[in-house]
């Protein structure tokens, strides 16, 4: 197992339900490409400016994928089950473009995504607190960060997504 890669266990899975998180790499973009079937399901995950129709080359810049921590959670098998990035904004790490596959939502995979990708960002960063941007309408996923903690906090300054996302936190102590 590469220095990149966190097997998750213990608080967040079990023995038999392990998941590990690795960096992605450029074949996973094909995959992940499929988890989003439409616009709005684009615009979710990777914001408004996230073009639609989509080719692998506007996937792969509107991602940020060769500017940002990118990873992806695999299940036992290695199969690809959420993906997520991480970046410093604004004094907070920023945790971005989290998904899950849409046949492993509801199982605890979004939490076991997160939880990976605090414990490996924490190291990268000497920042206080987390942050992500949620759609006010994005039910599961809201529940989700705040079950882990996340609150809603004001942006500091014009927010970049507009009025239709909340911005929450949390301290990375916790």
């Amino acid at each position: 197992m590469s220095e990149r890669t966190l097997v998750l266990a213990a608080s967040i899975g079990t023995a038999t339900n392990d998941c590990s998180l690795t960096e992605a790499s450029e074949e996973d973009i094909d995959q992940l490409m499929a988890w989003f079937p439409d616009a709005n399901a684009i615009h979710i995950w990777g914001g408004p400016a996230f073009r639609y129709p989509f080719t692998r080359e506007t996937f792969h810049h509107d991602a940020f994928w060769s500017e940002m921590a990118s990873y992806c959670l695999r299940d036992p098998a290695g199969q690809m089950v959420a993906f997520g990035q991480f970046y410093a904004r604004i004094g907070r790490i920023n945790l971005a473009r989290l998904v899950v596959h849409p046949k492993s939502r509801g199982q605890g995979v979004g939490k076991r995504l997160i939880s990976g990708l605090m414990a490996a960002a924490r190291p990268l960063f000497q920042l206080p607190e987390f942050s992500l941007f949620v759609y006010g309408d994005n039910t599961p996923a809201f529940e989700c960060y705040k079950s882990m903690g996340f609150v809603v906090t004001e942006y500091p300054g014009e927010m970049p997504t507009g009025e239709t996302c909340l911005y929450l936190t949390r301290p990375v102590s916790d």
